[in-house]
């Protein structure tokens, strides 16, 4: 949003272009089935160099996100490619760590502090509900989960639940019965994501669903189903930027370029009295109209979205946010395939979080490169015909939400 003397692109920095040099990511895999973080994240960030045609030593800076890590894990990715001396900054932004790590390289090269820069996601997951790292220590969503525990009247017991599953499991039911988004559509997201993920090697479930397998027995809690959620994964992924002046010297091809950016986090009003602004909504829809503003598109001329779908009632409320449809036209939008091919707009060709995987690290940087390679009509039988304009859309519960638009030259 533009202040009073500013525009939203002198505010954002995007006067001028960002180049995607190069994208890598290795396939995802099920916990226990990866190799280490290391050696995945040195995997995605090589791919990413070949991919741009440079060397490591053409790198100025690097950053690295991941949860699940300790300290100074970005290094020890990063070294197995040189240990050349760069500032390598690592990120932990919870889901968004690795839009976050995209978001720092932009700006480095925007500023004019380098001229190239890497951004690198990885996450090496165990099998599971996510939780906390630091039981005993103050949780960072604390004020997230006590707004919906006051705002939905939630009892003790529930308020004991896994952040997550508690969370979602209130805004899968109020979808439900405040908004009229029946089950079917919910279960259709997560339909859409296998028959998407069917075309992608780097997916990890592939397999088709039927509603009939997603609907059967009871919810796991409230309006929650084990297959309306993503599962936790093990991968990498890795981007490059540079600026225009750097690609042209070193032969870099540019015709990807970002073209629009918005990030922000939470804002005290989410907290007193709209629970799904607590969850998602409120930092994506700012995020999307920094976007949109800074690269000067509007929701129509979108081609293909990666947004993040860790829950399928979470990629119904990102419509509403993203300014694809209203709410109550969310069930409409779902069910009459609006979100898929020969529909407004492709959502999630990669199959999203949903059937790609979710180590969390990794999934903005993954998210890019899928709509890179859109861009560029590397996607073989995912390809969106004659996308020119993408949209990525991630957030982390804490919150962090991040919007990058990108565009074919």
């Amino acid at each position: 949003m533009a202040d009073s003397h500013w525009s939203t692109q002198e505010k954002y920095g995007m006067a001028s272009k960002v180049v995607i040099a190069g994208v890598g990511m290795v396939p995802f895999k099920k916990p226990g089935q990866s190799e280490s973080y290391d050696a995945m994240g040195a995997k995605a960030a090589r791919h990413a160099l070949i991919d741009a045609g440079i060397d490591y030593a053409a790198v100025e800076q690097a950053y690295a996100g991941y949860v699940y890590g300790d300290s100074c894990s970005g290094q020890a990715a990063l070294y197995h490619l040189g240990i050349s001396g760069i500032p390598i900054y690592n990120v932990n932004n919870n889901c968004a760590s690795g839009s976050s790590a995209f978001a720092l390289a932009v700006q480095a090269v925007k500023s004019g502090a380098v001229e190239c820069a890497l951004a690198l996601g990885f996450e090496e997951m165990s099998p599971g509900a996510i939780e906390m790292v630091f039981p005993e220590k103050v949780s960072p969503l604390a004020r997230h989960s006590e707004a919906v525990a006051r705002l939905m009247g939630l009892s003790e017991a529930e308020q004991q639940l896994p952040p997550a599953v508690c969370m979602f499991g209130v805004q899968a039911e109020m979808l439900q019965k405040e908004f009229g988004v029946s089950e079917m559509a919910l279960a259709k997201i997560a339909m859409k994501a296998r028959k998407h993920a069917a075309h992608n090697p780097n997916a990890i479930f592939r397999e088709p669903l039927t509603a009939e397998k997603i609907l059967a027995g009871d919810p796991i809690y409230r309006g929650l189903r084990k297959l309306f959620a993503c599962p936790p994964s093990c991968g990498a992924a890795s981007v490059v930027v540079c600026t225009e002046a750097f690609a042209k010297k070193h032969s870099i091809r540019s015709d990807v370029q970002l073209i629009g950016q918005g990030s922000c986090s939470d804002r005290a009003e989410y907290f007193e009295s709209d629970v799904m602004d607590v969850m998602f909504r409120g930092v994506s829809r700012e995020a999307a109209a920094m976007a949109y503003e800074s690269a000067g598109v509007g929701p129509d001329d979108i081609d293909v979205i990666e947004l993040h779908d860790c829950f399928t009632s979470n990629e119904i409320i990102t419509y509403t946010a993203l300014g694809l449809c209203e709410i109550a036209d969310a069930e409409r939008f779902v069910l009459e395939d609006q979100n898929t091919y020969g529909g407004k707009v492709v959502v999630n060709p990669s199959g999203g979080l949903l059937a790609k995987g979710h180590p969390l690290g990794a999934t903005g940087l993954a998210q890019i490169t899928e709509l890179v390679w859109q861009l560029r009509g590397e996607a073989d039988e995912r390809q969106v015909t004659g996308a020119r304009t993408a949209l990525q859309h991630n957030g982390g519960l804490g919150s962090a939400g991040f919007v990058h638009i990108f565009q074919r030259a």
